[in-house]
């Protein structure tokens, strides 16, 4: 085997963190989109909100679940990880970790703000997650506490697609103007 192609192996993730990766990122994506979609729905249009709403919640549960098998896996192989490429300029290398760091705490928060939101509203069926039938509510019902839940959640939403543009815009860059050094990044995700 060359030396280049060796080269190239040691710089991937592990295999885990690999599948991972493109898991959330599909979650999250279809997450975003179903959010946009059922919010924007009539309030007449009930089959299909009754179809979204549990789902979206249920999937919700299920990438914060994912978050924390995430930092498990970054502590767990945190020895063999690949290291930032030297190739960055340090605006670079502070900006990916910036934007690593907001996604990963995004994906801890969103979630649980949409949690909270649920649990306190007033009219809410609660929080179902597949198998079982329903996650306990912690919070009182508050339709106040509910409104502010709302609104971070949706802004977390946001804030975490810029974070996610970003992060595909720097991908994409370093895979255009670097391909070939240690600053293409893409192929340790593959």
């Amino acid at each position: 085997m060359s030396s280049l192609i060796k080269t190239r192996l040691a710089a991937r993730y592990p295999l885990p963190v690999r599948c991972l990766h493109w898991l959330r990122a599909l979650l999250i994506i279809c997450l975003i989109a179903s959010g946009w979609y059922m919010t924007s729905l009539p309030e007449s249009d009930m089959a299909t909100a009754s179809f979204l709403y549990p789902n979206h919640k249920q999937f919700g549960v299920l990438v914060w679940l994912l978050a924390l098998v995430h930092l498990a896996l970054r502590w767990r192989y945190r020895k063999i990880m690949p290291s930032t490429p030297s190739g960055l300029a340090l605006w670079e290398k502070m900006l990916s970790h910036a934007v690593h760091w907001m996604l990963i705490t995004l994906t801890l928060l969103v979630p649980l703000l949409g949690y909270s939101l649920s649990s306190s509203f007033s009219q809410s069926d609660g929080v179902p997650f597949f198998l079982i039938a329903h996650l306990p509510e912690l919070l009182p019902k508050n339709d106040v506490a509910f409104a502010v839940f709302q609104t971070l959640h949706k802004y977390g939403a946001y804030l975490m697609l810029a974070c996610i543009l970003l992060h595909i815009i720097g991908a994409l860059k370093h895979r255009v103007f670097e391909r070939g050094t240690d600053a293409d990044v893409i192929p340790r995700m593959f």
